[in-house]
């Protein structure tokens, strides 16, 4: 079906002009590359012959009446008909209806809308904290709105509390034990356990003997002590030390123990565990005047403790020099 079927279309048709062919098309040449480009040169129109040239052109239809105006505050534009358009038979176009603008958006509870937080300044060291935006004037809360306090968050100097920490703690740790074993004072009972101090002369001879060796090995020693025990089972305990600060006591034990391996011919000596902090035991087995013995040695940071043990166990000595140190070593 053609849609232009009894439609006067007379308007339309245009004389046709019989153009002469165009020259050939010449090479352009190439420009020097120095020289901008400036576009190819443009030739002049043939002249066109009389005969050639277009009639009058039949009148046009009149243009239809422009739609009214729409009334309100927007007008949109109206672009121009072509003229001939629509063509004859056809209704013209229908007018766009006015464009209302939206009216602004309406929050919930009649609240305004939340105004618009600027954008947040750079993160950085030289950056200022943003500031809270304030509500807008005649802002109210809805119904049932509790505010909530914010909770600052405490800042605590960390690394002053470490520091600290490191400075005083170690000290502390270290320095506890000296404070508890030194200053102290020594002092032989007449009876410890089953032991009896023997105060015969030739007893009393041999720990004087004793106590001198001790002044002479440390001669730092504050007081010097020595004395012979025995029990009615004939075991005999030979006992002798002196006291003084001592900054290195694990040392000095083993010192000790190697001054004494010459006189006793101890072998190899044991560390016994004492179970306090800052005092160092050794204990070696050797002979004397042919009989077997245990020579045990206990220091702390405030004295030395040793002994001679006939008859017993290496454990059982040392456990009997701890009982003997706690009887003849105080604090003052």
């Amino acid at each position: 079906m053609d849609p232009w079927a009894g439609v006067d279309t007379s308007g339309w048709e245009l004389p046709s002009a019989d153009f002469p062919a165009l020259p050939p098309t010449l090479s352009y040449p190439t420009p020097p590359p120095t020289r901008p480009y400036s576009g190819p040169p443009v030739s002049p129109a043939p002249p066109v012959s009389p005969a050639h040239q277009p009639g009058p052109r039949s009148p046009a239809p009149p243009a239809p009446p422009a739609p009214p105006a729409p009334s309100g505050p927007y007008r949109p534009a109206v672009s121009p008909t072509p003229p001939g358009y629509p063509p004859p038979g056809y209704p013209p176009p229908a007018a766009h209806p006015p464009v209302q603008p939206a009216p602004p958006p309406i929050s919930p509870a009649g609240r305004p809308p939340a105004p618009v937080e600027p954008p947040a300044p750079a993160s950085g060291p030289g950056a200022m904290k943003a500031r809270p935006v304030p509500p807008p004037p005649g802002w109210q809360a809805p119904p049932g709105y509790v505010p909530v306090a914010v909770r600052k968050r405490r800042r605590w100097p960390w690394m002053l509390l470490l520091t600290l920490a490191c400075c005083c703690g170690c000290p502390a740790y270290y320095g506890m034990p000296m404070a508890s074993q030194y200053p102290v004072r020594a002092a032989l009972p007449a009876q410890v356990a089953d032991l009896q101090l023997r105060d015969d002369a030739r007893s009393t001879q041999t720990a004087r003997q004793l106590e001198a060796q001790m002044r002479q090995t440390h001669w730092l020693a504050e007081e010097t002590f020595a004395g012979i025990y025995t029990t009615q089972a004939g075991k005999r305990v030979t006992v002798f030390g002196g006291t003084g600060f001592r900054l290195t006591p694990s040392a000095d034990a083993d010192a000790e123990i190697e001054r004494l391996t010459a006189d006793y011919a101890l072998g190899e000596p044991e560390v016994v565990e004492s179970r306090v902090r800052g005092r160092h035991e050794r204990c070696a087995v050797g002979r004397s005047d042919g009989v077997g013995v245990v020579v045990c040695t206990s220091v702390d940071h405030g004295s030395i403790t040793s002994a001679v043990f006939t008859g017993l166990s290496v454990d059982d000595s040392a456990r009997l020099l701890g009982t003997l140190r706690e009887q003849i070593v105080s604090t003052k």
